[in-house]
């Protein structure tokens, strides 16, 4: 079938977009997606598969669960749309995502990608129990204002923007007497809202040190291409194009924020025939639509998602 390589964006979710369940649709229904969760249960020598179906959610939750699987759902989607001639010209992950972008982009293989992912996450977990924080979102206040918040709140301990989402919406993390003491501050400089996270890890924040060094190690280890397609960074908010740039970027990305805000102004700015969500949730196809782009972006999560957005683009 002819590719279809316009100017359409492909986003990837991250960890937080997992539910039990997902994936299911996938492997009893589609060739792709049984291969590749088979492939996958062999390659990390544990039932991926049943526990991304059946979870139970404690399970699926667990960061070096929730991350493989969020990761080779993506893989199944991409690779459906792939099929069928929908290819991306542009790419970008949130967080976890970033890994199943560069999937797309050529930069990992599935057996790679998954040795990643499953790194990632068990490096993760374990700074998250030597070191553990808190994490919140913040809205209704702009990124210079959380900023400057967190400058002051760190009296209280380590407190850091983690995920710049939307113009009015910023997670902060660190240690938890910190993250408390920003969103005190937040509510009284007129935040409408700070939600507590249900996250044991300060992500994206200097207590998650330790798993840098295990990344960086994991990451001179794998084999990384050139991109093939755009890629957006997550450190930089910015085109990344060659592999050595992207493995720093890499491990560097779990204590450094998430400028999600500069990733999808690119975008906009490409003036896309459309985005597209590729992996379980609709969390980024919420954020996209308080980016002001007059483009609508699909969620592609489930099968018959797919379809539709194969029959729209």
């Amino acid at each position: 079938m002819e590719s279809r390589q316009r100017r359409i964006a492909f986003l990837f979710p991250g960890q937080g977009s997992q539910s039990v369940g997902m994936g299911r649709d996938w492997y009893e229904q589609t060739e792709i997606g049984r291969a590749l969760f088979d492939r996958a249960d062999a390659i990390l020598g544990f039932p991926l598969s049943r526990i991304c179906f059946d979870g139970p959610e404690d399970e699926l939750k667990k960061t070096h669960h929730a991350q493989p699987g969020l990761f080779t759902c993506s893989v199944i989607v991409f690779e459906f749309l792939k099929s069928r001639g929908l290819v991306p010209a542009v790419v970008a992950g949130h967080s976890l995502g970033e890994y199943s972008a560069l999937y797309a982009a050529g930069v990992l293989d599935l057996d790679t990608g998954l040795s990643l992912v499953r790194a990632r996450g068990a490096a993760m977990s374990e700074a998250a129990e030597a070191r553990p924080g808190a994490m919140a979102a913040v809205l209704g206040l702009d990124a210079v204002a959380i900023e400057a918040i967190c400058r002051e709140a760190a009296g209280a301990g380590i407190v850091q923007a983690a995920n710049f989402n939307a113009p009015n919406q910023t997670v902060i993390s660190g240690e938890r007497s910190a993250v408390e003491r920003a969103g005190e501050l937040a509510k009284a400089a007129g935040a409408r809202r700070v939600i507590p996270l249900p996250v044991h890890g300060a992500f994206h924040s200097p207590l998650m040190e330790s798993a840098v060094a295990k990344m960086e190690v994991a990451l001179a280890c794998a084999r990384l291409s050139e991109p093939r397609m755009l890629f957006l960074a997550n450190v930089t908010g910015d085109f990344l194009n060659d592999a050595a740039s992207i493995r720093r970027s890499l491990a560097q990305q779990i204590t450094h924020c998430v400028r999600w805000t500069d990733i999808l102004s690119k975008i906009a700015a490409m003036n896309p025939d459309g985005v597209v969500e590729v992996g379980p949730g609709k969390v980024l196809s919420g954020l996209w639509r308080q980016s002001g782009s007059p483009v609508g972006c699909m969620a592609c999560g489930t099968v018959a998602e797919a379809e539709n957005v194969i029959n729209r683009l």
